[in-house]
């Protein structure tokens, strides 16, 4: 049953796209301020569906969630128009007398799959990208974030017809139902393992996908690093959403003659943010569900713990936990922790450091804290990652004028701003060909002389 009303919801979306009626550009942006103004109808209770999910506090579900939302859609509104136009182009003189331009076009049909971990960011940022693309859309929030699924699909319900923009709640039965169908672009945030999934079927419709991964983002600490600042922001990007942010600093790689001083000044911001008992903080979140909890508890060794390393089955809650003396062979190191939990390897030798990360997978995100400029010279130029930040984390991705996204193992594609535009959109490459003339050298036959310069000097 679920198969045959999805195939029914999107056959209603392919004949609402034919039809031409998100073309117009006067109409995206519409639609863009009508779910502008819906989210800020219903902002208290995405705040409050926040909390239940994931513990977040209002503040947190504003700045990291809401606010950010909300200036991704204003600043779509702003910028969907000129994103629309045609480009011209260079036209070369072979082909005098014409025009050439790209002209951007909808993909058409688009599913967007989000994550639990912003549930509300990540689910609906895609769909206001896609919008302002001019696509319809199927949106599949997580099922493991049921109060923020909720809201979106009353929000989303509230502001357009399903033959337009439709929410499929649910499980794995709707996934797999929804990656049956064929779809003109698939837009997936999650982890690798699904994300080869989605991929898997994709490929059998010849789908184009954009993939937001993740993967173990490496942070690097130089003995020339302002260490009290370095740790500050450190512990701010690392804990943030309880250490469920995707491009989160997942391990620390500092060097040797500064870890004594750096781990102390990592224990002392933790106690700063978020007191001396963090589990009794009603601000510091919670992981989103028991399996994920416990395991979380298995990547942590007690032998290995200098702070924190405390935990409430009852409430799925881990204190921020920072490991010393952690190598490669470790638990923690051999997946994407994704929870609060800090490993901290030491390095003497930068160089082998650059050297050794190479030789890794390509994360999504990569930091250095630094003021040596040869070294931070090299992590940007040398090193393959989706983005990342120079003194500083996660922060990155807080804007709408820089493309977001992964590279090899860590995703393809990206998003936010005009990447997101352009994430959605077909860029058409088209000759205006002109009738007053007719060059006649590319016809046959082939033998005259003054044609065969002609050709010659037109494509040299």
């Amino acid at each position: 049953m679920i198969k045959k009303e999805i195939a029914a919801l999107l056959e209603m979306q392919r004949k609402y796209y034919r039809s031409g009626a998100t073309i117009s550009v006067d109409f995206r942006v519409k639609q863009l301020r009508k779910l502008y103004d819906t989210i800020k109808k219903y902002e208290q209770e995405v705040s409050e569906a926040l909390t239940d999910d994931l513990g977040k506090s209002g503040y947190e579900g504003f700045m990291c969630e809401v606010g950010l939302t909300l200036s991704e859609i204003s600043y779509m509104i702003r910028h969907t128009k000129r994103f629309a136009r045609r480009k011209t182009v260079y036209t070369p003189l072979s082909q005098f007398a014409s025009h050439s331009y790209r002209q951007p076009v909808p993909y058409g049909n688009t599913l967007i799959m989000s994550p639990w971990n912003y549930p509300f960011l990540l689910t609906i940022e895609p769909l206001a990208d896609a919008i302002a693309a001019g696509n319809t859309a199927v949106v599949k929030p997580s099922a493991y974030s049921p109060a923020t699924s909720a809201v979106i699909e009353k929000i989303v319900t509230e502001c357009f017809d399903p033959e337009y923009v439709a929410v499929v709640t649910g499980g794995r039965e709707e996934n797999s139902a929804l990656l049956e169908e064929k779809f003109d672009f698939i837009f997936f945030t999650g982890s690798q393992a699904v994300g080869r999934e989605v991929l898997r079927h994709a490929a059998e419709h010849l789908t184009p996908a954009v993939l937001e991964l993740g993967g173990k983002s490496p942070c690097i600490v130089d003995a020339s690093a302002n260490i009290k600042l370095a740790a500050k922001r450190i512990v701010f990007g690392k804990y943030l959403n309880c250490g469920q942010t995707c491009v989160a600093p997942d391990y620390i790689l500092c060097e040797k003659s500064v870890r004594d001083a750096f781990i102390a000044e990592v224990c002392r911001q933790i106690k700063n943010q978020y007191g001396e008992k963090p589990l009794e903080n009603a601000d510091y979140g919670k992981i989103i569900n028991e399996k994920h909890f416990n395991r979380l508890c298995g990547l942590i060794d007690p032998a290995k713990v200098v702070f924190g390393g405390e935990t409430d089955p009852s409430s799925c809650r881990i204190a921020p936990t920072v490991m010393d003396n952690v190598t490669y062979e470790d638990a923690v190191m051999g997946e994407e922790i994704f929870g609060p939990v800090m490993p901290v390897l030491t390095f003497e030798s930068f160089d082998a450091v650059v050297d050794g990360l190479k030789q890794k997978v390509k994360p999504l995100a990569l930091y250095i804290f630094s003021s040596n400029k040869t070294h931070i010279d090299r992590v940007t130029r040398e090193l393959s990652y989706g983005g990342g930040c120079i003194n500083d984390v996660v922060i990155h991705l807080a804007t709408s004028e820089m493309g977001f996204g992964g590279v090899g193992e860590s995703g393809m594609g990206s998003y936010h701003g005009r990447d997101g535009f352009d994430a959605f959109s077909h860029y058409k490459s088209i000759v205006d060909k002109k009738t007053w003339i007719d060059l006649p050298m590319r016809y046959q036959p082939y033998g005259s002389r003054l044609y065969k310069k002609l050709l010659r000097l037109f494509l040299k």
